[in-house]
């Protein structure tokens, strides 16, 4: 113990949240390796798919600034697939309440690494051509923070905002990989969830999965009519739901 406070001493709330949950996903690697490869394979499937769908739906070239909202300073090759496939544009900037010094060296052709909170920027208004946002708005928060999210990205934003999320109706929760509980009325599943040890996912501010529903009474609240969600499909069924706002 005195080992782990010493080496975190002068580490922020949200770093100790990430490297909380770094050590349970080597914890589960460690006791179910085949099951973690085959969700970090499909994980990083998903997200080049998206990536794609990126590409032809949005009004992104290499000459376009971009700001990643969320990146995580996990270094695995299934994580920042934006970073990993924007290397020819010099725009690129990213923001995160994670400390993103392990990137820099990975990703020297991003500009700007910002520390802050994607709800309540210091951005100007329209700072950036596009708003990109990869399976982060279901950890923001209670449903007001969910919309205060989408609120701030559409200030900042000047043309669109791009903003994937996992499905809740998707068999599989990714986050703590148990099936079909998460499809449980909210307050039973996190009753649940903390029960079983999963304390941290058991916080709506730490997971609050979203469903086509909801984003549409998001956009309604915002009275946002230009919009698309997208649904991104695996073994049939929609296993990420993309919103796109023209601006």
């Amino acid at each position: 113990m005195l080992i782990i406070l010493l080496g975190t001493r002068n580490r922020t709330p949200q770093y100790l949240k990430y490297e909380f949950i770094k050590m349970k996903n080597l914890i589960f690697a460690a006791k179910f390796p085949l099951i973690n490869n085959f969700l970090l394979n499909l994980s990083k499937y998903n997200r080049f798919k998206i990536h794609n769908l990126f590409l032809e739906n949005t009004v992104y070239d290499n000459s376009c600034s971009v700001l990643d909202v969320g990146t995580t300073a996990d270094t695995h090759e299934s994580n920042n697939i934006l970073l990993q496939n924007t290397r020819n544009n010099k725009n690129i900037s990213c923001l995160s309440d994670q400390d993103l010094g392990i990137l820099k060296k990975k990703f020297p052709h991003v500009k700007n690494f910002y520390l802050g909170d994607g709800k309540k920027t210091n951005f100007p208004e329209n700072s950036f051509d596009i708003i990109f946002s990869s399976a982060v708005i279901e950890h923001v928060g209670t449903f007001k923070d969910q919309i205060d999210f989408i609120k701030e990205c559409i200030r900042i934003g000047k043309h669109q905002v791009f903003i994937t999320t996992p499905n809740r109706y998707y068999p599989i929760d990714f986050h703590t990989r148990i099936p079909f509980l998460h499809w449980l009325p909210k307050k039973i599943h996190r009753f649940i969830l903390k029960i079983i040890g999963f304390k941290f996912y058991s916080l709506e501010k730490n997971l609050n999965l979203l469903d086509r529903k909801t984003i549409i009474k998001i956009m309604e609240s915002l009275n946002i009519q230009n919009y698309t969600i997208l649904n991104h499909k695996f073994l049939y069924a929609t296993s990420n739901l993309i919103l796109i706002i023209k601006l």
